[in-house]
């Protein structure tokens, strides 16, 4: 049996450990498990940091919320204002892209709390010689680091010692000038928090989901980069901001796929551009009838022209005759039997396909070689990456690798394609990725979409969670749009571009394409395993209507980020209302979106809706239709509205004071 310490030893432990600060420094306001992860936001966008701060006795305390680039040793500082209760609040914007710390600094201030107290006494009309003196002595042994503070604590020292008069040592001026000159020897430290600084497509984007080798013109040939670069006007003209490639690499042939996922392929069969590489290359190479690595550049910079930007599917995964197979055979697992482990996900199978090692002997040069295979894209000129099934690799893997690309360019993007369980998903998000797939595409019910983005809007999912609303992907047709109703792909698409910051559709969601594998939420004949060649501009697409919601988005910034959304009550089941603030206040919306086919009648209540206007907060007067440009009057703190889904599913306004 161990003995315990005497109680007075224990006690008297305690005291000295308690006494290394006076300070409490609690609750600091944005945090991801207290420090762990970073904190994600705009470049641009004011950051606001809270803390509860406090220290025993009466004393005067001061803050600073201190921060600093987390390459730079050089920290910026700001005083922090109490805002009551020992609530303490400052706000900084960085102006640049990257990783960073910040912390809270406490201390006491000595000169405020003479200051206070010999006023106190000053009223009560006690004696104050000797409080005039101790206040002198503080100035005295002050340090100004600004001339003109120095200048007036010297002067106003000058005039007690000629007249003893208190008055000048009690001024606002000489406290301001006190705040940033005396010895902080109490001064107390937070722990460093971490904050990562994105671009703004980071936040907000329209993506175009395409499969390359299906934009060309004529039936059964292979499309190219050219292709590809003919169709940028096409996509730039609805308004799209973000051209999602499916793996552009050499495919492998051993155990290839056939249409429709058939074990074996046919003579012409291209296989999924997921079985990647071949004799011609691996990761790091174009598949041949695409085009060269000259082309693909080029079409990075074709897209630049047009505003837009290349998004690459990073999938690590290798097809049978990957080179590495051959290079590395120890980054691969094998059977009892000697054969190499393919990919599965029972009762899945995919033989095309092996999965590399994490726990391989030589795990470490694995890790090296797909680092590398990301940054040589990015030496091609790409800043985006999609990430196939991130949740079945190493978290630590994935938190290094995001970590050490983004050290070398901070704008490059990651989002994670991981559809599982929510807590494997916002582990993603945590660790490094910066935006991430949801569960939006199988959200139908009013009740199941304000539960979904209550719970992505809220604290802290908010701050580290970016979503991307896919409306479809060449893996998920939706039963809800195996119908084919025009006034449903709307109402979806509606739905994703203006709940969410970031959306995106699969190429063919404009032509309405829904034909099933009979019941499963898959494409039948599918694009995966074939080359597909359509007609873009098919009778019935909706892609004016695509280009309607996309101007909408780019006209109202409150539509380009996720947090700011409240729900507003309308008493039907079948009609979602909510509005959207942009971050600096100025742009509201409001929308009302159809999840029915039947036309629609109801009263939309706008309450308490405010928008920054002169100066100030202003009460929501009107409403001016975002496509339309039709203004409504607000009477009785609402507005009647009707909705006919088969024109359009949905109404969005610009808010109006």
């Amino acid at each position: 049996m161990t003995a315990l310490p005497p109680l007075k030893e224990t006690f008297q432990n305690s005291i000295a450990n308690a006494g290394a600060s006076v300070f409490h420094i609690e609750d600091v306001y944005p945090r991801i498990d207290d420090g762990r992860f970073a904190v994600k936001r705009m470049v641009g966008d004011p950051i606001e940091i809270w803390a509860d701060i406090f220290r025993d006795g009466h004393d005067v305390i001061a803050a600073d919320l201190i921060w600093r680039e987390e390459t730079t040793s050089d920290w910026s500082r700001m005083p922090m204002r109490h805002h009551g209760n020992d609530r303490w609040t400052a706000t900084f914007t960085p102006d640049k892209v990257g990783r960073y710390l910040y912390a809270i600094e406490a201390w006491t201030d000595d000169f405020a709390t003479w200051r206070r107290g010999t006023r106190a006494k000053q009223a009560a009309g006690q004696d104050i010689a000797l409080d005039a003196l101790e206040g002198a002595a503080l100035i005295t042994r002050a340090q100004p680091q600004e001339k003109p503070a120095a200048a007036l604590l010297v002067k106003v020292c000058e005039t007690f010692l000629q007249d003893g008069n208190i008055v000048p040592l009690l001024g606002e001026d000489v406290e301001r000038a006190m705040a940033g000159s005396q010895a902080r020897d109490d001064l107390a430290r937070s722990k460093f928090y971490p904050l990562t600084i994105d671009r703004p497509r980071a936040v907000a984007g329209a993506w175009y989901e395409m499969v390359p080798r299906s934009q060309g013109r004529e039936p059964g040939k292979h499309g190219t980069f050219g292709d590809c670069i003919a169709r940028f006007p096409e996509i730039a003209a609805m308004g799209f901001d973000v051209i999602y490639f499916t793996p552009i690499h050499p495919i492998g042939r051993v155990n290839r796929k056939g249409r429709n996922n058939a074990l074996k392929a046919e003579p012409g069969d291209p296989g999924s551009p997921y079985a990647i590489g071949a004799a011609e290359g691996g990761h790091d190479a174009v598949h041949p009838e695409l085009g060269t690595l000259e082309d693909f550049r080029e079409l990075v910079q074709a897209a630049k022209r047009l505003d837009m930007e290349i998004a690459l599917d990073f999938a690590v995964q290798c097809a049978p005759d990957h080179p590495w197979l051959k290079q590395h055979p120890n980054w691969f697992k094998r059977r009892p039997d000697g054969s190499m482990r393919y990919a599965e996900n029972p009762p899945k199978k995919y033989e095309d396909i092996h999965n590399p090692d994490f726990n391989s002997d030589d795990a470490g040069k694995l890790w090296d070689a797909l680092r590398d295979i990301v940054w040589f894209w990015v030496e091609q000129g790409v800043r985006i990456f999609r990430v196939d099934n991130p949740h079945t690799k190493p978290f630590p893997f994935w938190e290094w690798l995001i970590r050490d690309i983004q050290s070398r360019d901070a704008n490059v993007i990651f989002l994670a394609e991981a559809f599982t369980r929510p807590k494997l998903m916002k582990a993603l998000a945590k660790l490094g990725f910066t935006q991430s797939y949801t569960y939006f595409t199988w959200r139908t019910t009013k009740h199941e979409f304000q539960e979904y983005l209550s719970e992505l809007t809220s604290y802290p999912e908010r701050d580290y969670y970016r979503p991307n609303f896919f409306v479809n992907t060449p893996d998920i047709l939706p039963f809800h749009l195996q119908s084919g109703e025009a006034w449903m792909f709307k109402s979806r698409v509606a739905l994703a571009a203006t709940l969410s910051g970031s959306y995106g559709i699969y190429n063919g969601f404009e032509l309405l394409e829904h034909e099933p594998i009979p019941g499963k939420e898959e494409y039948l004949n599918s694009e995966k395993y074939e080359i597909k060649v359509r007609d873009w501009d098919a009778p019935g697409n909706i892609k004016p209507y695509i280009r309607g919601l996309n101007m909408a988005r780019r006209a109202n910034p409150a539509l380009l980020q996720t947090a700011k959304l409240r729900f507003l009550h309308v008493d039907d089941d079948h009609v979602i209302a909510f509005s959207k603030t942009s971050t600096d206040g100025s742009n509201t919306i409001v929308a009302a979106i159809a999840l029915a086919r039947e036309p629609r009648e109801f009263w939309l209540p706008l309450g308490d809706l405010e928008i920054a206007a002169d100066g100030g907060p202003k009460r929501v007067i009107a409403l001016e239709n975002a496509i339309t440009g039709e203004r409504h009057g607000i009477e009785w703190g609402g507005i009647r509205l009707r909705l006919d889904p088969a024109r359009d599913p949905m109404l969005l306004f610009r808010c109006l004071a």
